[in-house]
């Protein structure tokens, strides 16, 4: 059976350590993507790799005319190279896809089916099962947080693995800053978010980078970088502490009036202390956190910095 073909395809793969796995995902998808359009491209973006990973990515830009190598100048994170990839493609709908092969080249089809139907970004939805305890609550934790900065339902079913309208990037053309979430960024030009059921293989080699405290600092990264929600708790939290002084003073004062004698207890009044300073230093501190942020992006820090690039004309 014949696939039916599709609009032009530019293939974007952040690359980490991936020395060993990197030709096996590459020679995927030189037997998957052509039947899948006429036009397409792989677009390899090395992110500080300390291993021979850029090596590699020179050797299969020789081999094959539609990959395209980056080299960024240091490790900037996974998102970061992915808005390097996503800036230089060149053709009408963008897929990522991870260099772990752990999600086949073969299942790009669903998620252009599923484009077509009138959706700007659709997700390889995966099963999170074989996860361990902490990586499961870790990534739970970070797709709930990642809800609250989307915005969009579909955010408990984001994955590395996507396909969107190339011309979306436009909406975050200008941004800049050394914390990227593409799934954020993505909702700066679309509501129309999708998901469908993907194969998810185990890892076949090595193991992930994203540790399960790796995945908690990208969840508070969400919360202060793209969401007001841990000012909105603060705010919330102060009512609360109001209300509950304003209960206490009308108990003491209750008290004198009608038996005449003070509240004793310093237990009560030193617990009483310690919340309302404890919830000052947490209000604190998120406006710390928010402050920070602001101080980094005023430093206009760029997201990555290129290197190197073969076979990219822009």
């Amino acid at each position: 059976m014949t696939q039916t073909k599709y609009k032009s395809l530019s293939v974007v793969v952040p690359c980490y350590r991936s020395m060993e796995t990197l030709p096996e995902v590459i020679d995927d998808l030189a037997r998957v993507v052509p039947t899948i359009t006429d036009e397409y491209e792989v677009i390899l973006v090395n992110d500080g790799s300390p291993d021979e990973t850029w090596e590699v990515i020179l050797e299969l830009t020789q081999r094959y005319p539609w990959a395209r190598g980056v080299n960024l100048t240091r490790n900037y994170g996974q998102h970061n190279a992915l808005l390097c990839g996503i800036r230089l493609a060149d053709h009408e709908i963008t897929v990522t896809i991870d260099d772990d092969m752990q999600n086949p080249p073969a299942e790009i089809p669903k998620l252009l089916d599923k484009l077509s139907e009138g959706c700007d970004v659709v997700y390889g939805a995966q099963d999170r099962g074989h996860y361990g305890l902490l990586r499961g609550l870790a990534t739970g934790l970070t797709k709930w947080m990642l809800q609250g900065a989307m915005g969009v339902e579909n955010a408990r079913n984001v994955s590395a693995f996507r396909a969107f309208r190339t011309r979306l990037r436009e909406a975050f053309a200008d941004y800049r800053g050394s914390f990227v979430s593409i799934d954020v960024l993505l909702t700066w030009g679309t509501t129309r978010f999708a998901a469908v059921p993907v194969e998810h293989k185990p890892r076949a080699k090595g193991v992930s980078n994203y540790t399960w405290s790796k995945l908690i600092t990208h969840a508070f990264n969400l919360m202060t970088g793209f969401s007001v929600i841990p000012l909105q708790f603060a705010s919330m939290l102060g009512f609360l502490c109001t209300f509950f002084g304003l209960g206490i003073l009308i108990y003491v004062m209750g008290k004198y009036l009608l038996f005449g004698s003070p509240v004793a207890g310093f237990t009560f009044l030193a617990s009483s202390i310690a919340i309302f300073s404890g919830a000052q230093l947490l209000a604190l501190g998120v406006i710390g956190e928010y402050l920070a942020r602001m101080h980094f992006r005023m430093l206009d820090k760029p997201s990555y910095a290129i290197g190197e690039k073969i076979n990219i004309m822009n």
